[in-house]
């Protein structure tokens, strides 16, 4: 396996630049998530370690040697689609072995590399049937074999599971995850999904912009995240955003407030002085209903509620117009119109300088 480095990497179409000097260190064996919006550059960024979009500038080195101009071929990757792009006349066993008969790999050698794959994927059943008579997953499955028999250094996956139905998403998660540990084998994955990021990497870096606004480890973004974007993009559901105002200025901390908050004293995250507009983060999951309606920090009006039978997302009103979603209890049973409440702690927020 292999460590990957990208030094100021950068990439334009014309006049357009998308990749915008992006450093990243990815170490020998570690799964690696790009994620970020559509249109963010993570795709783009993925193609260039392959070798399929040229770098226009920076450097970008594969186990220590710089590959700029190295053809994709021989830098030791292999590369996972969002589309399947197998053969549909051929055999599950001739689509996984189809680069080593290329090469011109002996066929007791190619046989033996194609029966190990299968039984790491656990599809050796499959392998006189033709994509046809394949279901989604599976066919993922051979894709993902065809690039285990090159034994790469660096295995890239381009949202391989945006064509999989919800159960088959969550199957082939677990299958991948499963793999990187079996296999210990350096991986870059990307994805637009944040549940996929949360649950598969080691690492994650959030993207916007073609331009680096994060890395960390899933639960190091989740709870320091650095800048609201991030705030914003990691979690599920997002994050509320209240627009507040900074009363006072302690030693360390704030104290902000808005028409539907009561005055509260936090630690910032970004730098603000007193009189100042701010934006208070909270996570729905750390808000809670007020048994006693003159005690709660916020005080709404229920819009909607959402059973989703392990909780139950309830949409709140604010007096101010602001919308907020808390993450409740399964057990909780809201009217629509009612008046509600809400506490939380004030250490697990994120106030961020208003943009």
């Amino acid at each position: 396996m292999a460590d990957v480095a990208l030094k100021d990497l950068r990439k334009s179409f014309g006049d357009v630049e998308v990749i915008k000097g992006v450093d990243i260190d990815i170490q020998d064996g570690e799964f690696v998530v790009f994620v970020g919006p559509s249109g963010c550059g993570k795709s783009t960024l993925l193609r260039m370690i392959a070798g399929l979009e040229d770098i226009t500038a920076g450097t970008l080195e594969i186990d220590g040697q710089v590959v700029n101009e190295v053809q994709p071929k021989d830098r030791g990757i292999a590369m996972v689609f969002q589309t399947y792009a197998i053969f549909p006349h051929m055999t599950v066993r001739e689509n996984v072995a189809f680069g080593l008969t290329i090469a011109g790999m002996p066929k007791a050698e190619k046989d033996a590399k194609v029966l190990e794959a299968a039984r790491i994927l656990q599809m050796e059943h499959l392998l006189d049937r033709r994509p046809s008579q394949l279901s989604g997953g599976q066919r993922q499955r051979v894709a993902i074999g065809r690039a285990i028999v090159r034994d790469p250094t660096v295995f890239l996956f381009d949202e391989p599971l945006s064509n999989l139905d919800a159960a088959l998403r969550m199957d082939m998660r677990m299958e991948i995850g499963k793999l990187h540990n079996q296999l210990t084998a350096t991986m870059v994955y990307v994805t637009h999904d944040q549940v996929e990021a949360m649950t598969l990497a080691d690492k994650i870096v959030v993207l916007e912009d073609g331009q680096v606004r994060q890395i960390g480890t899933p639960m190091d973004l989740y709870h320091h995240p650095a800048n609201l974007f991030v705030a914003g993009f990691i979690g599920s559901p997002s994050m509320n955003f209240l627009d507040v105002t900074v009363d006072a200025k302690h030693d360390g901390t704030v104290t902000v407030s808005n028409p539907s908050l009561d005055p509260i004293e936090v630690t910032p995250t970004d730098s603000v002085a007193p009189g100042a507009r701010a934006k208070l983060g909270i996570r729905p999951q750390y808000l809670t209903p007020s048994a006693d309606p003159t005690k709660g920090k916020l005080h709404g009006t229920i819009e909607l509620t959402e059973r989703l039978g392990t909780e139950t997302i309830v949409d709140v009103a604010m007096a101010d117009g602001t919308k907020v979603i808390a993450a409740l209890s399964e057990d909780a049973i809201f009217e629509i119109g009612a008046e509600v409440s809400l506490t939380f702690d004030p250490a697990k927020t994120h106030l961020f300088a208003a943009p």
